[in-house]
């Protein structure tokens, strides 16, 4: 998976659109191929990405969930222990 494209829902604080907009950059990239586009395909890859933004916001603001909201600070530690576990660092 692209390391910018992470679980967004029931965070305390929600998420930003920054935060949505950067998952949708990286899925887009993802499915396009292509890291940054060329000037003839400039124009559909921020289409496409500001669509993919657009849905993911609204998924993320329709979504219920009776469980408590997950600390942002709590979860990059569990992930950086994860990922020290690993890959060794």
């Amino acid at each position: 998976m692209c390391r910018n494209i992470r679980t967004l829902f029931n965070f305390e604080p929600p998420a930003t659109d920054d935060e949505i907009r950067a998952a949708s950059v990286q899925f887009v990239r993802k499915l396009s191929g292509f890291n940054s586009p060329s000037k003839a395909n400039e124009a559909a890859f921020e289409k496409a990405v500001a669509e993919v933004a657009h849905s993911a916001r609204k998924l993320v603001d329709a979504l219920v969930t009776a469980a408590p909201p997950r600390d942002r600070v709590e979860e990059a530690v569990k992930a950086k222990a994860r990922a020290a576990k690993r890959f060794g660092t």
